[in-house]
């Protein structure tokens, strides 16, 4: 039976009206040359849950449009109401007896003819408002809908509850970065924001504020960065483009320290009047036609720089060099009651090895002498405690000493391990041997304590070393991902910290380590995503075929009807970290389920932050351990959750993850459609040509390379087994991946092709590993829920909008 699509009136008792805003207009905005601006200008107003807006000293209230009986009014009217779909939907909306409007969907502007508009709407919930400045009658005005087809369906509703949307999780407010004062009375704040208007540019507010959240200083033009305080208290210091400032606490004058800073960056103060910052320099190039390779490290395009260190005297403006030479010299520390400085330094400029080393030195600034602590294959960063230095690197560090493994396995050196240094390197403690948690960034407070950011499974908290205690504590943040944190240098530490749940959008708190009690200073729920539905979060660990527990979560779709089956989400990485509990990041898990998937995030063996044994076997596995974790935690998330269906399960990764989801194409059947990211095809082309690949392979691949286990290369690289691929593959790729280069698709793709399977590949233009840009990100997103409501909804006409005329 075929189907006419007809025109249906929307019910006006679900539509709500406001007006007459501004009645005594003499000229109305479209008889002006700023008309949309006007418009625009006030459409926030409109935009916001309030249940009325104040117009020049006049409040009006929202109300039932079928209650309204005026004629012609004054000044502006609106209408407001939410469509919402549960899946791709077109049509044509019309709107009857307005002379002159503008129709406004998510907050941007459509455009039509006559009223008249075609609609595409993705599976969600939508904003609509439409902004009305001429009606003879307001009883003749009526909006119409007209589907497409059968399948098109809208329902509208004037309803303050919301799904989660893709705009709330790119646009809304984040702090970008966060400082606190030693003394703990001010603290600094940049938060970052995304509009439509602004498009690919965030708009960055930087603020000065003291312990009442009252705002001191704000930057809202050119921001600040590199902000430090003076030890003493007195100063905020930053750069602004490329100059340094100099801004008073207590007067807040500003004055330039220093211009003409281009290249530099990593602005310490070393004492109340001197600091210590990194400057670098790109060679001239002198010639544009060849490019003659120095060593492995020079397919990197900075791989030429050379940074070196230098001290700036804040009273003078003099500026003197620290360190000098062809290789560049990275800061680690400073302890300026002893007049030292902790540098790091590669051996060579360019290293033909898997595993670079790495020098620690000290600099005796008095005289100038350089103390070496040794050299090192496996080294991250190193701080001052006292006279003794803290180290994070990873088991083999100083030949083995963190290593807590079986003598027969060989060490995931990504895994971050805490030691301590003294008698200038002689002697090494390993400090986290029995920690499983994985190291990451180290701060030491003013009695020697550590301050140190770990992973910890899937979470990544604050933990205090206590050295004298020699053991660790968790600090209470309340979150699971602590962001960025910043800590005081008085006598009470205070630790300013951002972060998020996995259900729950980004928060700002101070932290009183001595009571270990968190305080909300900032809180971005109730500014983007009030009445905003999330998904339920469960809990779903397995034991594999070999005893080790898979950790893993699953999120719920809200209000999920469990008599009936849904389509489900497998994500992984693989790699060696887990996926953290990020409320929103590249791969939004809350807006798939939002958009009615049941996810289920896998933790399969060989990531960090589960204990070194756990990581140690991602070495010279590339997918064994992993791929077999994947399908029984599969398996079992299928049979528990008996409301999933089967036989519509999808799975994707990116990086690792994008090569564990070619890998899994070429060893089951289980999944029904499959995304690819940046993933790995060929690992021997990986290793050659990635940017990193070699140095990646020197912990993946550890001591294996084609010459000496062809095998491994071969037999666990996807594309050697691309006639075994069955399930539907969509791979994604930037063109401009330096890290995994599109040729790894590319591989596949042709493979595939040839054989005649079900594989699409879709490139990014200009993107790199990842998709940043706003419009790109929107795409990217847009195009896996499509291409899975594809394959597993069987609902193609999203794709097909998006592709079908290419």
């Amino acid at each position: 039976m075929s189907f006419t699509a007809i025109a249906a009136p929307l019910d006006k008792s679900n539509i709500e009206f406001i007006g007459p805003l501004g009645e005594n207009m003499q000229v109305k905005p479209f008889q002006t040359p700023h008309g949309q601006a006007i418009i625009n200008n006030v459409l926030p107003q409109l935009q916001s849950s309030a249940n009325s807006v104040s117009v020049f000293g006049k409040k009006q209230s929202w109300q039932p449009f079928n209650k309204i009986n005026a004629l012609t009014l004054g000044g502006l009217q609106a209408l407001r109401f939410n469509i919402d779909v549960t899946r791709f939907s077109k049509g044509t909306l019309s709107i009857k007896g307005v002379e002159n409007a503008q129709l406004f969907i998510n907050s941007e502007l459509q455009t039509g003819d006559e009223h008249t508009y075609k609609l595409a709407l993705a599976n969600g919930s939508h904003n609509v408002i439409i902004v009305v400045q001429q009606v003879a009658n307001w009883k003749q005005v009526t909006l119409d809908f007209e589907p497409k087809a059968d399948t098109d369906k809208i329902t509208i509703n004037t309803s303050a509850t919301q799904r989660l949307t893709a705009k709330q999780l790119f646009d809304a407010p984040t702090l970008s970065a966060l400082s606190l004062a030693p003394d703990a009375k001010q603290y600094i704040t940049s938060t970052r924001t995304y509009s439509s208007k602004t498009a690919n540019q965030a708009n960055v507010v930087t603020e000065l504020k003291n312990n009442d959240k009252q705002t001191l200083y704000r930057f809202e033009g050119q921001q600040p960065s590199n902000l430090i305080w003076s030890p003493d208290n007195q100063f905020l210091v930053y750069m602004l483009g490329n100059e340094l400032k100099q801004l008073n606490r207590k007067n807040l004058t500003i004055k330039t320290l220093a211009s003409e800073l281009e290249g530099t960056s990593n602005f310490n103060f070393y004492n109340n009047s001197s600091l210590i910052f990194s400057w670098s320099k790109s060679p001239d190039d002198h010639n544009s036609l060849t490019k003659h390779y120095k060593g492995l490290q020079d397919r990197w395009s900075y791989a030429r720089n050379v940074s070196q260190l230098y001290m700036l005297d804040t009273k003078s403006g003099l500026t003197k060099a620290l360190s000098q030479g062809p290789i560049s010299h990275s800061f680690e520390d400073t302890n300026s009651s002893r007049g030292k400085l902790l540098m790091s330094r590669q051996i060579m400029a360019m290293q033909a090895s898997t595993h670079p080393e790495t020098e620690l030195v000290e600099l005796d600034l008095n005289s100038n002498k350089l103390t070496s602590f040794g050299k090192f294959k496996t080294f991250n960063h190193a701080k001052y405690t006292n006279k003794d230095v803290y180290v994070v690197a990873g088991p083999d560090f100083k030949n083995g000493a963190g290593r807590a493994l079986p003598k027969d396995m060989l060490a995931n050196n990504y895994d971050g391990q805490l030691y301590l240094l003294s008698d200038n390197g002689k002697n090494v403690k390993a400090l986290s041997k029995q920690f499983d948690p994985s190291i990451g960034q180290l701060n030491v407070l003013d009695n020697g304590d550590a301050l140190i950011k770990v992973t910890e499974q899937d979470t990544q908290p604050l933990y205090l070393f206590d050295l004298s205690k020699q053991r660790f504590k968790k600090l209470n943040t309340g979150l699971d991902i602590v962001e960025q944190f910043s800590y005081s240098h008085d006598r009470n530490t205070q630790v300013l910290l951002s972060g998020t749940t996995a259900s729950t959008p980004q928060q700002l708190k101070q932290l009183n380590v001595s009571k270990n009690k968190a305080e909300l200073l900032w809180d971005s729920k109730p500014l983007a995503y009030a009445n905003t539905q999330i998904p339920t979060l469960e809990e779903f660990n397995l034991t594999n075929q070999d005893g080790v527990e898979i950790s893993g979560r699953v999120y719920i779709p809200s209000n999920l009807d469990k008599t009936k089956k849904h389509p489900a989400l497998v994500y992984y990485y693989g790699g060696t970290s887990p996926v953290t509990r990020g409320f929103t990041g590249r791969y939004p898990f809350n807006l798939w389920a939002a958009n009615g998937y049941v996810v289920y995030v896998v933790q399969p063996t060989g990531a960090t932050g589960f204990g070194q044994k756990f990581s140690a076997q991602h070495v010279n596995a590339w997918g064994d351990y992993t791929a077999s974790d994947i399908m029984q935690g599969t398996q079992a998330f299928l049979k528990k959750y008996d409301f999933v269906d089967s036989k519509k399960v999808g799975n994707l990764g990116a990086s690792y993850g994008g090569f564990m989801t070619m890998l899994l194409a070429t060893k089951t059947d289980m999944f029904s459609a499959s995304i690819a990211h940046a993933g790995i095809s060929n690992l021997t082309s990986y290793w050659g040509e990635g940017w990193w690949g070699y140095l990646y392979s020197g912990e993946a691949s550890k001591n294996s390379f084609p010459w000496n286990n062809a095998k491994l290369y071969s037999d666990h690289s996807p594309v050697f087994h691309a006639d075994k691929v069955t399930t539907p593959l969509l791979l994604l790729h930037g063109d401009s991946d330096t890290n995994v280069p599109v040729g790894e698709s590319l591989t596949m793709y042709t493979a595939l092709k040839l054989l005649n399977k079900d594989v699409e590949l879709i490139e990014y233009k200009g993107a790199n590993h990842q998709i940043f840009a706003r419009d790109k990100r929107f795409d990217w997103w847009n195009t896996m829920l499509a291409y899975f409501d594809k394959q597993l909804k069987n609902e193609p006409q999203w794709w097909d909008s998006m592709y079908s005329q290419d």
